[in-house]
């Protein structure tokens, strides 16, 4: 049994611990439970220091998956995921998903080994520049130089990547240095947890008189009011007000889309329901908007509305985001101020109630429809009745995503899992391990297209070997589906998008999981909850009618009327 290393415990062992030894000290010290990754020469100390530990190093099978892992970790959970690998090939595999968090504004500590310090200098084997690499995709990279340097590189990596607008570190570690007695006095460093400022009485006062001006009205919630936790404050600043909400597809849940005054979402590649309520609109509430979620042109094409923007950090720079008043500091204690100082306009008539039909109705059409291969919306219907609200579902990136984040109805923040900043496919099965290990007591299901689950499909074997009961459903089309939808739209037709997939069922046992091809769609909703109900890992293969993309990108091309 591993017995952990108290922070503060000094032995006559300890005084001669090495850097790697103070480095798990130093991740123990932050709170970090878990660590996703492989192992190499390089970090041989780093990994036995970890086997000694309280944390839980989860081995994957390939570091992109660690990262991934770490990434899902931290978005969920609000705690740095931490990644692990060795020099080289093994740090540049961590890249993807490091870049993920940090363009989906999520808190990731990047570790790996680097060649040592009496070689780094100079040309030899696998030695690159890794802390230039890591640079654009990060807050901070550094190298490690000497031992007693790692509790203030540590702290100060944990501290950046949690901080507002959080995002990812990346810490290397050179493989002379990882051996390196640490000398005397050099322990973990206390946390200190930076707190959100109030917001400025004189800004709420401002917008307090946009706000009582407007005729008009829209809230757009994004990803930072997940992060916030601002779903009650929102909601209560929507009925005080009564304006209409709309989210991101990141900031899915974090305003119910069963409320009354709900639009759905914002960030389809056509013209969607949503929009027509923001066409219509004067004022913008933005409310822990990220940039990086999606482009400003579609909700203020003209640049002509009056945008408030409320958020734990300054707004970016746009043409289309120019703002009327900025609100900085604690989200739900800026809504809530605000609600107290603006007088709620009687007339006010939030605009969702046709959205929120016309959306049921494509569920309601799905539900009901009986056709092989499966129709989008018979797949988002079936998926809705088969989790329960908190149950968290991972969505991939490609056309999968599309009818997901769009239809998919979701009443908790962080129970629909998509990644709109760097887009990235392939996260969905190994961010579904770190999500059961984040919340054991969900059901967790990861949905992808089939293209993005054979990029990460190895990690089947990791999530049996860490019995984690999860379910994959893959929606099986046998191309890029995403990529074919925008060639079809642009060009009329498509190329180089088609390819072949091995037996899903027999692929699936061959891990150790269980297996399931469905044949017909009324198989689809009773496979899929016998599989959520299962103690094992599951994978469900459902051919998908993606005939249904360009019709309906062409019936919201001819929708011209307002909502």
């Amino acid at each position: 049994m591993k017995k952990p290393t108290h922070v503060g415990e000094r032995t006559s062992q300890q005084q001669s611990e090495t850097a790697a030894q103070l480095l798990v000290e130093c991740l123990e010290n932050e709170g970090v439970k878990y660590a996703f990754g492989i192992p190499g020469e390089e970090n041989i100390h780093v990994i036995d220091a970890l086997n000694n530990s309280s944390i839980h190093f989860v081995l994957v099978r390939h570091e992109q998956a660690a990262s991934f892992m770490a990434d899902i970790y931290g978005r969920l959970t609000g705690q740095a995921g931490v990644c692990v690998g060795t020099l080289g090939p093994g740090a540049i595999n961590l890249l993807l998903g490091t870049a993920d968090a940090n363009t989906d504004s999520v808190p990731l500590v990047a570790i790996s080994a680097q060649g040592g310090l009496n070689r780094i200098y100079k040309e030899s084997h696998q030695i690159i520049d890794l802390v230039s690499m890591f640079k654009p995709v990060t807050k901070w990279a550094e190298l490690i130089p000497r031992p007693e340097a790692v509790p203030e590189m540590v702290r100060k990596a944990f501290k950046l990547a949690q901080t507002e607008r959080p995002g990812a570190v990346y810490l290397a570690l050179p493989e002379d240095v990882e051996k390196m007695p640490v000398p005397p006095g050099h322990r973990p460093l206390e946390i200190n947890v930076v707190r959100d400022t109030s917001p400025s009485p004189a800004q709420i006062t401002r917008a307090a008189k946009v706000m009582e001006a407007a005729k008009r009205p829209v809230l757009l919630a994004g990803h930072g009011a997940v992060r916030n936790h601002a779903r009650e404050a929102l909601v209560r600043f929507s009925e005080h007000l009564q304006i209409p909400v709309a989210t991101t597809f990141m900031g899915k849940g974090v305003f119910p889309d069963n409320h009354p005054n709900a639009l759905g979402t914002i960030g389809f590649m056509v013209h969607d329901y949503a929009n027509f309520g923001f066409d219509q609109a004067d004022v913008i509430v933005c409310v822990g908007y990220d940039m990086q979620e999606f482009d400003p042109v579609k909700i203020n094409p003209k640049g002509e509305k009056q945008i408030i923007h409320i958020h734990r950090y300054p707004a970016q720079v746009d043409a289309h985001y120019h703002l009327a008043v900025g609100i900085q500091g604690d989200i739900s204690e800026s809504l809530d101020a605000l609600a107290r100082e603006t007088k709620p306009n009687p007339a006010s008539n939030p605009t969702g109630q046709k959205i929120r039909r016309l959306l049921q109705e494509e569920l309601e059409m799905g539900r009901s429809d009986n056709s092989y291969p499966v129709k989008p919306q018979r797949l988002v219907a079936d998926i809705r009745a088969a989790m329960g609200e908190k149950d968290i579902v991972l969505v991939d990136t490609g056309a999968v995503k599309m009818w997901m984040a769009r239809l998919y109805p979701t009443y908790q923040p962080n129970t629909c899992i998509v990644s709109n900043g760097l887009s990235t496919m392939a996260f969905a099965l190994p961010g579904a391990i770190a999500a059961k290990l984040a919340f054991r007591d969900r059901k967790v299901l990861a949905v992808a297209g089939d293209a993005g689950f054979l990029m990460n499909s190895m990690e089947l074997e990791t999530a049996v070997r860490e019995k984690m009961p999860l379910v994959v459903l893959i929606w099986v089309d046998g191309s890029y589906g995403m990529i074919k939808w925008e060639m079809d739209l642009e060009l009329g037709h498509h190329s180089h998008v088609d390819f072949g997939n091995p037996d899903f069922v027999k692929f699936a046992e061959s891990f150790g999981a269980k297996g399931y091809q469905i044949a017909r769609a009324g198989d689809l909703l009773p496979t899929m909850k016998n599989a959520l109900a299962d103690d094992r890992v599951s994978v469900i293969a459902c051919a998908v009618d993606y005939t249904q993309n360009t019709a309906l990108t062409n019936k919201l091309g001819d929708l011209t009327e307002p909502m």
